[in-house]
Parts: structure tokens; sequence; C-alpha cells
């Protein structure tokens, strides 16, 4: 009986791992439509995207650098460069479907200001080119090296503000939990390992099963939805 309680809890955590693996791929094709295909053309070789994608073995989709597949990252998915140069943006109000760029491009754009909350959760930018008429994110504080060339302004090397000796202010983070960073300027306190729940006060792991199952179907139903009627919405234009 023991045996068959612990086959049957494998089973159920292999099946909600699997739901959760549908919503997240179907979820990031909508991302790679909408993201990379933001205004015409591709990435050009000699832009700071197209550099980047070169010397990291990165392809080129529409707008987007993404990284190869390979073994331990077999997701095609991961957008490692956005370039929207040269896109007659006015705003941009939500990168977070670039969260995981490493080099951003927006110069050569009519914008006039961008909030600092559009970066919000990309930390892993090092490098992002602006109209010479903005501001860093986060201020010049949150770069290694700021400057203009060419008409644009350009930050480079992200620093991290769970460094005390970087941050604009002090700050703690809750006990049994950690700084992480998450943009410029910005941080996030993340529950150790072991905690769980409101101000990381709940110890042992957070039920992910019991949680998410009950939803997995109709998520993943809903993603499926979604993605196909972009695709058709794309192949209508």
């Amino acid at each position: 009986m023991t045996t068959q309680s612990a086959n049957m809890d494998a089973g159920r955590s292999a099946a909600v791992a699997f739901i959760l693996h549908l919503i997240v791929h179907a979820s990031c094709h909508l991302v790679e439509l909408q993201v990379c295909r933001t205004c015409n053309g591709t990435v050009a070789n000699g832009t700071a995207v197209g550099r980047f994608c070169a010397s990291s073995a990165g392809r080129v989709e529409g707008r987007c650098c993404l990284r190869n597949l390979t073994s331990s990252r077999p997701e095609p998915h991961d957008i490692t460069g956005l370039d929207l140069s040269n896109c007659s943006l006015n705003q941009v109000d939500d990168l977070r479907e670039a969260s995981t760029a490493v080099v951003i491009d927006l110069s050569s754009n009519p914008i006039a200001n961008i909030s600092d909350f559009v970066f919000q959760g990309c930390a892993a930018l090092d490098e992002i080119l602006l109209p010479s008429n903005l501001l860093c994110p986060g201020g010049n504080a949150s770069w290694e090296t700021v400057g203009v060339s060419e008409g644009s302004l350009i930050c480079r090397g992200q620093k991290n503000m769970c460094n005390n000796e970087t941050a604009h202010m002090t700050f703690n983070c809750p006990e049994n939990s950690h700084c992480d960073p998450n943009g410029p300027g910005f941080i996030m306190c993340n529950c150790d390992d072991g905690y769980h729940g409101y101000k990381c006060r709940r110890e042992g792991k957070f039920p992910f099963i019991a949680v998410f199952a009950p939803l997995g179907g109709a998520t993943v139903l809903m993603s499926i939805v979604l993605w196909v009627t972009q695709r058709r919405k794309v192949k209508s234009n």
C-alpha cells in the first residue's frame, strides 16, 4: 500500500510538472510572436544586439536574439537580445516579455519618457541603448558606465542593488529570506530554502500540487487557444 501511494504521488508530481511545462511553453511562444515582431525587419549584424547575438552563438528571429537549443537549456524561447531601434516608438510601457534579455536597443525612437518600472525584472540586462534625451533606468548609480555615442545613450554593466556599497538606500530583507536583483535599481526578497508564505514565516516547501493542479488544465487550454489565435493573426498579416 505504501509503495502504491508513493507511485501515485510520483505520478501526480509528473503530471503537474508536465502541465506547468505546457503552460510556460505556450505562453513563451506568445511572447515570441508579440515582442520579436513589434516592428518590421530583423536584427542587423552591425547593431549592438546583432554583435551580441553573433558572439553568443544565438539565433535571430524577427527583432529578437534567442538562445540556441542545448541539452541543458532545451527551450526555444529564451530571449537574450531585443532590438527595437528605429521602430517609430513613441512610448514603451511593458518589456516583461523580454525580461531575460542581456542587451536591449531602444535607440532612434521618438520616446519622450520611459518609466523605470518598464525594466523591473530585467535582472540579466547588461547593456541598454536609449534615445539621448532619456536617462538610464534606475539612474546612473545603477550602472558601471554611462555615455553617449552616435546620438544614443548607452548604459552598461548593471550593478547589483543588493550590494550595500552600490545600493541607493539601506534595506534589510525579512528573516528567512535573502535579497536578489530585480532589474536596474530594483531588488526583491526571496524566501530561503525551506521557507515560504507571508514574510517567509512558514517552514516547509510550498504546496505546488494542491495549489496549481486544479487550475492546470484550464490554464493550458486557454494558453493553447491564445497561441492558435495569435498564429492565425500572424498568418493573415
